[in-house]
């Protein structure tokens, strides 16, 4: 035991004891225990003396990361349990209100108070999808209506009601034991009233006020005068790999490989892993940025010389933001520009709300849609407000007829195109996250009536999963492990009754094409991407494009969100252009001299993949192959069979039959993986080689096939070919025998199971094998290992999510559909870029087709098409005559 390479890792009494244990919890309990050979389920709890399982990553708070995995990874344990923490008042219980309860409920915190004194009414079942006909028939307040509903999204969190009235004459100290108030529906004096009395508290009430009118909305924060920010940008902070720093004043740090830094003057490093000028491991620096591969920190003249290696990493320094109050505001509004070809609709959209707000305080209601009365008035106080606002900002023209549920639908858009949205045939792909906010917006909206011969078709292969809840409000605790299509159709049939949808549980692919055939796509209006991958957006797209269909494509990434437009004839597709490709680990990385933890995560992967998985898979082929002895016996001169034979016997010879075997396999994988090959490592390129241009070839070198590569474009190799003698051809044919004679007796003795990785389950070993195989491999080569959830989000590939970045996407596209159905111009229609984390938010036109000139009368783009009709004597001949008819 003591020749372990102590130049990988620094060796204690104490390395092997903490390696087996992390060995055996990880190689015996999540791999041998919990893998394919069935055998072992025959074991008994008695004989299963395995060493404690490595402790998993638990707070105080207990967060539980299979419903918040994916949130975690957004906001952070810190913020996590201050929400946890955190008691919320929220008023008004229609469109808006509704719509921030689910968010902050689904997001965990410990209670909210849902205020409301106003009744159901008929025109709320279009805007509030939590309130039902039997509400409004039987006139139960908004509150009571929504509360069980809401309070069903999360059990963690704690939802009441409050129906007192609430106005310029109701004592506030009730607020002191709330975090946060947010109101909706308030009209703007007892605004300013409460954000006084929040603001003026120690610590302060964080006041959020926020109102939609239409299309048009407003939110005003106020968090007090002195709001800490821990985190200012939202983004993982990422290393990078040091090529030099120089002694000097300052000393300059340059980036390998040119990789820009992506730093600003005036931001902060800490240093790690730096050989020869140590004194700055562990130490932070603020940085003065060069260019974009170099940076200065400072005096490093008497510092020992830099030699190699070293990673830098931006340290995130807490930002203090100090906040108004409602009338400061109100004077000088501070006000974001989301579209800078318009930059004075902000400050005109601030000016009519002013002018809705002193129409309310006047007469206690908004104005009425249709009336001229109303918006000659409106108008009246707009320009009190301000001369610089037209007219034209105003739409007086639509009528209303109050009773139906689509009456502010028809208000913001009209008759006609209303009643095109409940014609419209709609196929969604995907009923995710994005996928549930859609079929609950194109529910309210009236998309896809049955008695309007509209449809609504969705399809989605996967099944519900418990972190799914957090954020894929259709679904319930009671749905987990049953179908997402068919229980999302069922959740918005709920919302709208009237709605007409056909829930499919296929997978949109070339393999589903006869189904999803164009005479499919020839009867559709629009199609609407909610997917989680670029190939599957790609396969869409080029579909649409084929059909000559409109798509609306978007996504999130954490606090992120994109939207993009496509429609036939006026915007590029999908396909038309490309992200740069994910950048690939090297093999010689993984295979030889991880640098940073996602280099030993994915190799732990690999290593499961490869166990659990692949050589399963290989095993059951070869049976299902080679159903009888003489079978083996004629195939055996093929190459390719002869190594699956071997990988078959090698399978068979180490099948472990009792426990005893499984600890001396768990002893062997150990031994291979961070012994021998470390030394073998050692051995074939000691620490202090170097390449021909002086560079330590420590990060450069790969272990394969019993020697050291030093390409880095080696690539894995897909098959080892293996040279056999006669005699090994012998006994591999003799052994293949007996086992097949032996499987007619006991076929279950040759049954294995291949296992498919599944993150989210942790009752299956799968994260804990990765995690603790990491560990150890991180350990070797000094690596600062990481913890358990931050293993799962790598391995996994998780995409941080929260549900009001899905719920604000789903909203934009819900826009553009209406545009769609409208027929809209090329310069009304927008994609979009935000980012709440900042706030950010860009809309921008979209990119024009682009056409290709034949001659000077024939152009072509991706949209046009020209369609032939043959018939059965067609020949070549007049293929050729009716494309010259086509060009003319």
């Amino acid at each position: 035991m003591h020749d372990i390479p102590r130049s990988l890792t620094a060796v204690n009494s104490d390395f092997w004891t903490e390696c087996l244990r992390l060995c055996f919890s990880a190689l015996l309990s999540s791999a041998v225990n919990r893998c394919s050979l069935s055998l072992l389920q025959n074991l008994t709890e008695e004989h299963l003396d395995t060493p404690s399982p490595l402790p998993t990553m638990a707070d105080s708070m207990d967060i539980d990361d299979s419903l918040y995995s994916r949130q975690r990874y957004v906001l952070g344990d810190s913020a996590m349990q201050q929400m946890a923490q955190s008691s919320v008042f929220l008023s008004g219980m229609g469109a808006l209100g509704v719509e921030i309860a689910k968010n902050i409920v689904l997001a965990g915190v410990k209670a909210v108070t849902l205020h409301d004194c106003k009744r159901c009414e008929v025109w709320d079942l279009g805007t509030n999808f939590f309130i039902r006909e039997e509400d409004v028939h039987s006139q139960k307040k908004r509150v009571e209506a929504v509360h069980s509903r809401v309070a069903e999204l999360n059990p963690y969190v704690q939802v009441s009601v409050a129906t007192d009235v609430l106005d310029e004459n109701t004592d506030l100290s009730f607020l002191k034991r709330y975090q946060c108030v947010v109101l909706t529906e308030t009209k703007l004096s007892l605004q300013k009233q409460i954000d006084c009395f929040c603001h003026s508290q120690q610590p302060p009430i964080k006041f959020i006020g926020c109102d939609v009118f239409g299309i048009c909305s407003r939110v005003f924060c106020d968090f007090g005068e002195a709001f800490e920010v821990s985190d200012p940008t939202g983004e993982e902070p990422k290393e990078l790999f040091i090529q030099n720093i120089s002694q000097g004043n300052p000393g300059v740090v340059t980036c390998m490989d040119s990789r820009a830094h992506g730093l600003q003057t005036g931001q902060s490093v800490c240093f790690k892993e730096i050989n020869g000028m140590s004194e700055l491991n562990g130490s932070t620096h603020q940085v003065t940025v060069l260019s974009p591969y170099s940076f200065a920190v400072g005096d490093t003249s008497s510092f020992q010389p830099y030699a190699h290696a070293g990673i830098f990493r931006l340290v995130m320094m807490p930002k203090i933001f100090t906040f108004e109050t409602m009338e400061q505001q109100l004077s000088d509004p501070r006000l974001l520009t989301p579209d800078f070809s318009k930059p004075e609709a902000p400050l005109q959209l601030h000016t009519i709300m002013l002018a809705l707000d002193a129409f309310l305080e006047q007469h206690a209601r908004l104005p009425n849609i249709g009336c001229m009365q109303d918006a000659e008035l409106l108008l009246k106080f707009t320009e009190e407000v301000t001369l610089e606002v037209e007219a034209h900002c105003f739409n007086v023209d639509f009528g209303v007829c109050r009773g139906d549920r689509y009456d502010a639908l028809r208000a913001c858009i009209g008759e006609s195109l209303c009643l095109k949205l409940h014609k419209f045939q709609v196929f969604m792909v995907g009923c995710g996250a994005i996928g549930c906010e859609m079929l609950k917006n194109m529910a309210l909206m009236g998309v896809g009536l049955s008695r309007c011969s509209g449809e609504i078709c969705i399809t989605d292969p996967d099944l519900i999963e418990k972190s799914n809840l957090n954020r894929q409000f259709l679904f319930r605790p009671q749905h987990i492990r049953k179908p997402k299509s068919t229980t999302a159709a069922a959740a918005s049939l709920e919302i709208n009754p009237e709605l007409q949808i056909d829930a499919h549980l296929n997978k949109l692919c070339p393999a589903t094409e006869d189904m999803y055939s164009d005479a499919f796509f020839s009867r559709l209006n629009l199609v609407v991407t909610a997917l989680d991958n670029v190939e599957a957006r790609r396969y869409v797209d080029s579909r649409s494009v084929s059909n000559q269909k409109a798509l609306l494509d978007s996504g999130t990434m954490g606090t992120k969100g994109h939207t993009e437009i496509i429609v036939p004839y006026l915007t590029e597709s999908y396909n038309s252009h490309r992200d740069p490709p994910e950048e690939e680990i090297p093999f010689c990385t993984l295979k030889s001299f991880p640098a940073v933890i996602e280099h030993t995560i994915q190799w732990a992967r690999d290593k499961f993949e490869s166990a659990f998985s692949h050589k399963p898979s290989i095993y059951n082929m070869f049976w299902q192959s080679h159903s009888s002895a003489q079978e083996v016996l004629q195939v055996r001169i093929i190459l390719h069979t002869m190594e699956g034979s071997f990988q078959v016997i090698k399978l068979l010879s180490r099948r472990p039959t009792q426990w005893n075997h499984c600890l001396a396999l768990a002893r062997l994988k150990f031994d291979k993986y961070f012994k021998k090959k470390a030394l073998q490592l050692l051995h074939s390129f000691p620490l202090d080689t170097r390449l021909k241009d002086g560079s330590l070839k420590i990060t450069k070198c790969v272990y394969l096939y019993q020697h050291i590569e030093t390409d880095e474009t080696v690539k894995k190799p897909d098959q080892l070919k293996m040279t056999v003698s006669s005699e090994e051809e012998r006994q591999a044919i003799s052994q293949l025998q007996e086992a097949i004679i032996s499987s007619f007796v006991t076929p279950e003795r040759l049954r294995m199971t291949p296992l498919f990785f599944e993150k989210d389950d942790d009752s299956n070993g799968h994260i804990d094998f990765i995690a603790s195989a990491s560990a150890l491999r991180a350990h070797m080569y000094a690596i600062e290992a990481a913890d358990r959830l931050q293993t799962k989000r790598i391995a996994g590939k998780i995409i941080p999510a929260i549900a009001t970045s899905t719920a604000a996407v789903a909203g934009l596209v819900s826009l553009e559909l209406i545009k769609v159905a409208g027929g809209y111009g090329f310069e009304l229609f927008k994609n979009c870029f935000f980012n709440l984390a900042i706030p950010v938010m860009v809309l921008t036109e979209t990119a024009p087709v682009k056409r290709t000139q034949i001659r000077d009368d024939i152009s072509f783009s991706i949209w046009d098409r020209w369609t032939i009709f043959g018939h059965e004597d067609f020949t070549l001949s007049d293929f050729m005559n009716a494309v010259k008819v086509c060009c003319v």
